[in-house]
């Protein structure tokens, strides 16, 4: 027996062993876990398209991966941060979910990224925008993966200000993601040589805005940046025009708005807005087959650029999962981020080492009635983004991972 163990060493050394263990999935399943917003202000933006998005992909993928099968288990984060660690922590330690993607809003999935990292276990940040989760939160178990802060800045309100919206004031979601947004487009105007005359939080989900309409209209600002997303930013939108404040002469910058939005508010009240997207359905024949198939499912639906992330994130990390040969967290995470890729939605793609998914942005402004050719025709391109224009460098973002220097 020793000397078969000397042999065998001996070869393993050389290179000459024996061949790798094959394949394997713990338990003997891959799960993905599918955590975001269901019932609130954000569920139009992912809910259950989030969940038929993913789907979509693990059908893709022929539904087993390594010869094991794919499960698929979704719950409302509410976007409620105890929600989301407790979710997570019952999902990674009692259900042996492999990967959660999700979760909602940027407070909820900070939280989930807390969870991740402890846990030693991928998360997959499809939904969230705050660019502190590439930043000085970042960990190595997360990918922030469709858009973030930083380049809706880049993006909308660089354009804003540009041309000529050079005096602003704020309505900011009063949590993490609004205070990230204002932070990351206050910086852009001033770089550019503009002015925040001032700003007001509101509470999320909030359903009267009249009193911060009425602040942001005695401020005299151009501009009146929303810091804010889904139902809030339809809800100050629609009021705006009762107010008949972009009538007087201020225009409304929306700084996170979905094509869902623009589908509640109407083109009448939307048109003009410029606005920054990962993904529009009409954009090429790839976009248009996956937002076919998806509205086939959603009674007719186009996917939003979340809803198309879930469907990204889970096909890259089944893919990555078949090549790494295990679902092991540290395993798939190195094959994410080992090399770039094509996505089938956001094309040529690559895994920063703190996490950011880079890809192409684009700059839309939304069509008028009239330019609108029929249901779900919204926009219009502006400006091609690269990523690397669109998302902050790396070493700007304080993320520990990253080596100074």
């Amino acid at each position: 027996m020793l000397r078969v163990a000397v042999a065998a060493a001996m070869l393993a050394m050389a290179g000459l062993g024996p061949a790798p263990a094959r394949a394997q999935a713990s338990d003997d399943v891959v799960k993905v876990g599918v955590l975001t917003d269901m019932s609130s202000l954000y569920s139009d933006i992912n809910g259950q398209g989030a969940v038929v998005a993913s789907q979509m992909a693990i059908d893709d993928v022929g539904g087993a991966v390594l010869g094991k099968k794919i499960e698929l288990v979704s719950a409302d984060v509410q976007n409620k941060a105890d929600v989301a660690v407790a979710m997570a922590g019952r999902w990674y330690d009692i259900d042996k979910v492999d990967v959660i993607l999700g979760t909602g809003a940027s407070s909820s999935s900070i939280a989930t990224m807390g969870v991740a990292a402890s846990k030693k276990r991928i998360y997959l940040a499809t939904d969230p925008a705050s660019s502190d989760i590439t930043g000085k939160l970042c960990n190595p178990y997360t990918v922030h993966w469709v858009y973030d802060t930083a380049a809706l800045a880049n993006g909308t309100g660089s354009a804003v200000v540009k041309a000529g919206g050079k005096k602003w004031f704020f309505l900011t979601a009063d949590y993490a993601f609004g205070f990230a947004l204002e932070r990351d487009v206050t910086a852009v105007v001033k770089a550019n040589d503009g002015e925040v005359l001032g700003g007001v939080r509101h509470p999320l989900n909030s359903s009267d805005f009249s009193s911060f309409l009425l602040q942001a209209q005695a401020s005299k600002a151009q501009v009146i940046g929303l810091a804010n997303a889904g139902g809030d930013t339809v809800n100050a939108i629609k009021q705006a025009g009762e107010f008949g404040i972009v009538k007087g002469g201020q225009k409304l910058a929306g700084l996170l708005v979905f094509v869902t939005d623009v589908h509640s508010i109407g083109l009448s009240l939307a048109q003009g807005l410029f606005l920054t997207e990962a993904f529009y359905w009409d954009q090429n024949e790839g976009t248009r087959a996956f937002a076919k198939r998806f509205g086939e499912k959603m009674n007719g639906k186009m996917p939003t650029s979340i809803q198309a992330g879930f469907y990204s994130a889970t096909k890259r990390y089944l893919e990555a999962v078949k090549a790494a040969g295990t679902d092991d967290a540290d395993k798939v995470m190195a094959t994410l981020k080992a090399a770039p890729f094509d996505d089938p939605v956001f094309g040529r793609s690559y895994i920063r080492p703190d996490g950011r998914n880079v890809h192409t942005m684009y700059l839309f402004e939304v069509k008028s009635p009239a330019e609108s050719k029929g249901p779900w025709d919204y926009y219009k391109p502006v400006r091609t983004i690269p990523g690397e224009e669109a998302f902050r460098p790396m070493e700007q973002g304080e993320c520990p991972m990253v080596k100074k220097g």
